[in-house]
C-alpha cells in the first residue's frame, strides 16, 4: 500500500543491513576495548540504533533523545526543541549520537553543543544518511552511511507525517504526496 507513493528506491534492506555492518567495524577499531553509549535521536533512527547496536561487538549502553526542528514539514523550522531528554548522566563517557539524517545541520548542531556541556570523555556522530547540499550549519560527521541527493526519503525509520517508517528500504517520496 505504501510502496504506490515511492518514486524509486535508493537503498534495498541488503544494502542498509551490509553498510551497517561497516559502520559498526569502524565503530570498533575506533573505540576498542572501550565501552561506548549510543544515544538515538528519536524517532527516526531507531531502527538504524538498534540495527547497529546489534552489530557492534562492544560493551554498549543506550540512550534516547527527542530533537525537532521540523514539526510536521519536510523541511527545517530553524526553531530547535528538545522534547525528550536523556535518562543517564553522560560526563565521562564516550558517546556516539546516532541520527537518521544530516540535512541543514540546525538540529544537530544545537543538539552537540548540549551534549558537549554535559562533559562526556568524547562525542561523535554517526548517520545514516548526509544530505550535504542543504546544509546551513557546520556539523563534524564522524560515521555516515551514504551520501544522498536532495530529495524527500522516507522508509527504516525515516517518515512523512509519521507515515512510512516501517517500509524496509529507503525510497525517495513522491513529490504529489507532500506537495513538493
Amino acid at each position: 500500500m505504501l510502496e504506490k507513493d515511492i518514486q524509486e528506491v535508493l537503498f534495498t534492506p541488503e544494502q542498509l543491513n551490509a553498510r551497517v555492518q561497516e559502520i559498526a567495524r569502524e565503530i570498533e577499531r575506533d573505540y576498542a576495548g572501550q565501552e561506548i553509549m549510543l544515544i538515538s535521536v528519536l524517532r527516526g533512527s531507531f531502527i538504524f540504533m538498534a540495527d547497529l547496536c546489534r552489530a557492534i561487538d562492544l560493551p554498549c549502553t543506550l540512550d534516547f533523545m527527542a530533537v525537532s526542528s521540523y514539526g510536521k514539514g519536510t523541511s527545517s523550522s530553524g526553531q530547535v526543541q528538545i522534547t525528550k531528554d536523556l535518562s543517564e548522566d553522560i560526563s565521562g563517557r564516550h558517546i556516539i549520537v546516532v541520527e537518521d539524517i544530516l540535512d541543514s545541520g540546525t538540529t544537530l548542531s544545537y543538539l552537540l553543543k548540549i551534549l558537549e556541556h554535559r562533559h562526556p570523555a568524547s562525542i561523535r556522530l554517526c548517520t545514516l544518511l548526509d544530505k550535504p547540499e542543504r546544509r546551513v550549519k557546520p556539523v563534524k560527521l564522524h560515521y555516515c552511511g551514504f551520501t544522498i541527493p536532495d530529495a524527500f526519503v522516507v522508509g527504516y525509520g525515516l517518515d512523512y507525517s509519521e507515515r512510512y517508517r516501517n517500509l524496509p528500504y529507503i525510497g525517495i517520496l513522491k513529490p504529489a504526496v507532500y506537495g513538493g
